[in-house]
Parts: structure tokens; sequence; C-alpha cells
């Protein structure tokens, strides 16, 4: 047997596989590891494309952790019951308050420092670079996944629950917003990507959208690479790529167009 340490220099390796299950079952916390912990009546819908690509990788490396809490284990009752109609009448069903509770206070057990906790909604605080950038500063986040009508507002206050939204539409659950913000997230940890410029010239790394990208061949059904980008002189293709994504925000999104203009105001004041 090989004395020699693994990528993950000794700390405990967690392996993707096509069973999701099995890379959820409970495992140590490893010692300065970002950790994101889901509260969802659907465990097996993760890891899913979180366990693939550069994501996976980073998992099975030890470069971030996972671990699912089933809502379904609190329910009540033979049945597991984990809902119940609406206080004042109303279609549809809601998440139990003592069911929450029992779950996030079995999530949140032993966990310290900078550790949010976040309901995903669609009320909440929309999804931006920024916020992912703070995420991936903390030490690990809980997100509770909700179903049906919602949870009851109780839990959301008792707990001081951040509310974050994927965006101005209705999904049936939680859960694909869930993974849509540890992917955002998780890419952000040093070491995941390999490539730490490659963060640094994306969408909204700068308030701007991205420029414009090619690659090979050099013409393809008639059209060509912009003559700037074979040139080989770095300052003009910088030059242009920032022109090209000044243009496309203002054009695309005025809202992101009127912060850059701010923030390029209050920087030269």
């Amino acid at each position: 047997m090989s004395d020699t340490p693994s990528k993950s220099h000794g700390r405990k390796a967690i392996r993707p596989s096509l069973k999701p299950r099995e890379l959820m079952t409970p495992t140590p916390d490893l010692v300065g590891v970002w950790k994101a912990k889901i509260l969802t009546l659907f465990p097996t819908a993760f890891p899913g494309v979180l366990g693939e690509s550069l994501t996976g990788k980073a998992l099975q490396e030890g470069l971030w952790q996972l671990e699912t809490v089933d809502l379904r284990q609190f329910g009540l009752t033979k049945h597991r019951n984990v809902d119940d109609t609406p206080a004042g009448g109303g279609a549809g069903m809601v998440l139990r308050p003592d069911v929450l509770g029992n779950a996030i206070e079995h999530a949140m057990e032993g966990v310290q420092g900078n550790h949010p906790l976040i309901y995903l909604t669609p009320r909440g605080k929309p999804m931006d670079q920024a916020m992912m950038q703070n995420l991936a500063r903390a030490d690990g986040v809980t997100l509770l996944c909700g179903r049906f009508e919602g949870v009851d507002e109780r839990v959301l206050e008792h707990y001081n629950i951040q509310e974050v939204s994927l965006g101005d539409f209705v999904m049936t659950g939680g859960e694909l917003a869930a993974q849509a913000l540890i992917d955002a997230t998780v890419r952000l940890i040093p070491g995941v990507l390999g490539n730490q410029a490659s963060t640094e010239e994306e969408s909204f790394a700068s308030g701007l959208l991205e420029h414009p990208q090619y690659t090979r061949p050099a013409e393809w059904k008639g059209r060509k690479i912009p003559d700037v980008l074979m040139s080989g002189h770095h300052g003009n293709v910088a030059k242009w790529r920032h022109q090209l994504a000044e243009e496309i925000t203002q054009e695309r999104r005025p809202d992101l167009w009127e912060a850059y203009l701010k923030s390029k105001e209050t920087k030269s004041s």
C-alpha cells in the first residue's frame, strides 16, 4: 500500500457515482472546506448536474462538500406528513413549521462560522454574481427547497432565513434553483476551475456582460473571426473586447449598463 497522499492531500474524497444517494451518505466535515446542505423532499435529485464536469471533479477531490437532509424523515405520523392546508383557506398545501423547524435544527447542529440559511423562493432577492462571490467566501450554505404553496412564514421569521430567487417565474420546487446557486458559487472556489483568469473575464466580473467569443476554424459558413482577434496585438484585442462588452450590455441589459456608469462615476470622483 502506497503512502503517497492523494490529490486531496489526505482529506477524505467524495466520489460522484451513478447512485446519487451514495454520494449523500453522512460524511465528516472536512476542515476549511465549503459545504452545501440541502433540505429537500427529493434528496435523490442531488447531486444531479453538480456531480458532472468540473463541479463533480471538485466534489470528488474534496474542494467542497454536499449533504442532503430529507424533510420526509421529519414528517408526522406513520405517513410522514410534512404539509397541511393553508390557514384562512386557499388552494394547495403549506410545509409545516414543526416539521421544518426540526429539520433545520438538525441541519444546523454544530454549524459554525459564516454559514447562511437560505430559502429558495420567487419572492426573494434575485441571484447575481455579487451574491455568489459573497457565498463563495462563506464557510458554506444551507438551502431550504420549498414545495407546494411554500413554507409557514413563522419558520422564515424565527430562523431569520434569507429569501433568494432564481428569477421572476414559478417552479414546482426549489431543487433546481438550489443546484443553480451551488454551481454558480462552487465555480468561484479557488482550484475548482483551475484557471482563475476565466472568472475574471466572464460576464458580470466587471459589471458588464461578456464579449463575443470565437474559435477555429477561422472561417465558418462564410463568417470570419474578426480581424482584430487574429492580429496578435493584445492591447487592441482587449480594447475590442471591452468595447463589445459595453455595447452588448447597453443593448441587452439597460439596468446593468446604468449601474456600470454609476460605478465608473463613483470611481472617478
